[in-house]
Formats: structure tokens, sequence, C-alpha cells
């Protein structure tokens, strides 16, 4: 098992973690986070990418940006959206890579072979 430092978080610090997870809990968040690991994008670069309709991708964004995960820069009438929060990478590395083991461990049960 991974090593981990234990926090001890005031309820208020909870409440922040809460809404940090809370959101990343949307999978079209997640779509938007993994078209901009890539650098920034514009509202209608990341509609074409993730397949969204534009007031969607938009609201979206706007929770991201609210939650301290993206950052925002205007050019002319363009809006360039990029991650602000590195730790979002690590974040997202670590719960695919639980995933795909968890899903490794399923297949080997059943006898399956994984195709990596």
């Amino acid at each position: 098992m991974a090593e981990y430092t234990k926090r001890r978080l005031s309820g208020a610090a909870l409440g922040k973690v809460a809404e940090r997870f809370k959101a990343l809990s949307e999978p079209m968040r997640l779509r938007l986070l993994y078209a901009l690991m890539d650098g920034e994008k514009t509202v209608s670069e990341l509609v074409v990418e993730t397949g969204g309709v534009q007031a969607n991708v938009s609201k979206h964004l706007s929770v991201l940006l609210d939650a301290g995960i993206l950052g925002r820069r205007k050019q002319g009438t363009s809006s360039y959206y990029r991650i602000t929060d590195e730790s979002i990478f690590e974040l997202c590395d670590l719960v695919c890579g639980s995933i795909h083991d968890r899903l490794v461990a399923e297949l080997d049960e059943l006898g399956a072979t994984p195709r990596s």
C-alpha cells in the first residue's frame, strides 16, 4: 500500500475538499479537463473536442473556474481556458491507475486477458 500523509482538517477545510470533488464529479467536466491537459483552448475548441453543446460546456467551465481548477484569459472576443491547479494531473493519474488495476484484477478473476 502506498504511503500517505494523514492531515487533520477542520470542518471548513473538509467542506472545501468536498467542493473540489463535487466539481470533478461530472463526466463532462472530466472530458473538459482531459481536453485541456495539452494546453489552453477556447470554448469553441472545447465544444468540438468534447462533442458538447456550447451552453453546457460554458456552464461546466464556470464550475471548474469557480473551483479554482481552471484559469481564463480573454483575448479579443475569445476566452481561453487552461488548467491552473496542476495537482489535477496527479489526481487523474492516481484515479485512472486505480481503476485500471481494478479492471485488470477483475478480468484476471474471469480468466480473460486484458488489453493494455
